[in-house]
């Protein structure tokens, strides 16, 4: 009897012990995880649409929520704050808001290539960076962009005073297309140079990593400083990794996958951007190259965007 009774106390302690287990481990299975997006949803967000619809952030545990901003500048600021765990910003960005004190830090790549341009009509008179002078060029937010044109100039010759600047605010491929203005800086490659030429105004452009500004990673993946123990962000990533390589073997497919999540995107525009970027996402999401993202600082703080050098590993890093 006592016998009975001891095998019958380890039987329900084993049986306990299974059930906190399965509640307390990959009930992981349920782990929210909200990503606020850098702005509305397009193929730049590929990869973390491909990883949702495919159920691969499902397969790492993962409940994975994607937020559109109301405003694109709030998603670095709210993960910086507390207020959310993951954002999608731009490495150009990260540099500059770590170097004003936020505490980020660079996770994972999502586009791993420039994709800012300078940008003139095919058609114009405008046939080198040299024949800027004196003419018009339209941007949207200065600082950055301001020192990307600089650098672009100063290889032909020219400076800012050159050139006359007029801020176009989002109105890039109207502002060109209309006659505003001769040139725009800060056109997205696979972007607005599709819009101008779908409308029948096709783009030229010139790229600043051919220009002399060191080549950076577009669209990243933060968090905040304090949190990159967080047991969610590994899984994270490597999700965004099948996922990527899913898009790359299956290229059809994962457009059927994007469009069936978001219908209205299924348009000319869409088709031609998915295309144009493919090629330049991350095949390792969260692979880091140091150098290169010192070679950036260091061209940042030759502009004066930010105050001095800061070790890599203080605000990028690679999560094992």
């Amino acid at each position: 009897m006592i016998l009975r009774t001891y095998f019958y106390s380890i039987t329900l302690i084993i049986a306990f012990c299974i059930s906190m287990a399965f509640s307390a481990s990959p009930a992981h299975a349920s782990d929210k995880l909200t990503v606020l997006l850098d702005w509305f949803v397009n193929p730049d967000h590929a990869p973390l649409i491909v990883a949702l619809e495919k159920g691969y952030f499902a397969e790492a545990g993962l409940d994975v929520e994607l937020i559109a901003p109301a405003d694109p500048n709030d998603p670095p600021k709210l993960v910086a704050a507390g207020k959310f765990p993951l954002a999608v910003s731009y490495q150009p960005q990260l540099h500059v808001q770590v170097a004003q004190g936020l505490p980020l830090t660079r996770i994972a790549t999502l586009v791993a290539t420039p994709l800012n341009s300078l940008v003139v009509l095919d058609d114009s008179p405008i046939r080198t960076i040299a024949d800027l002078k004196d003419k018009k060029i339209g941007y949207s937010i200065g600082g950055f962009e301001d020192a990307l044109l600089g650098t672009m100039l100063a290889r032909h010759g020219l400076n800012l005073g050159d050139v006359e600047l007029i801020n176009v605010n989002f109105s890039l491929s109207p502002s060109i297309i209309s006659g505003q203005v001769d040139a725009v800086i800060g056109a997205f490659r696979n972007f607005e140079l599709n819009q101008m030429d779908i409308v029948g105004k096709p783009g030229r452009a010139f790229y600043p990593e051919e220009e002399g500004v060191p080549a950076y990673d577009e669209l990243i993946v933060v968090a905040n400083t304090e949190n990159l123990d967080d047991p969610r962000f590994v899984p994270f990533v490597q999700a965004l990794e099948r996922a990527i390589q899913f898009m790359i073997n299956h290229p059809n497919e994962s457009w059927d996958l994007f469009i069936g999540a978001y219908p209205d995107l299924n348009d000319e525009l869409n088709v031609r951007a998915w295309a144009d970027t493919l090629p330049r996402f991350a095949l390792r999401p969260g692979a880091l190259d140091k150098g290169r993202y010192d070679r950036f600082s260091a061209f940042l703080m030759d502009q004066g965007l930010i105050d001095h050098q800061r070790p890599v590993n203080t605000y990028a890093v690679e999560l094992n």
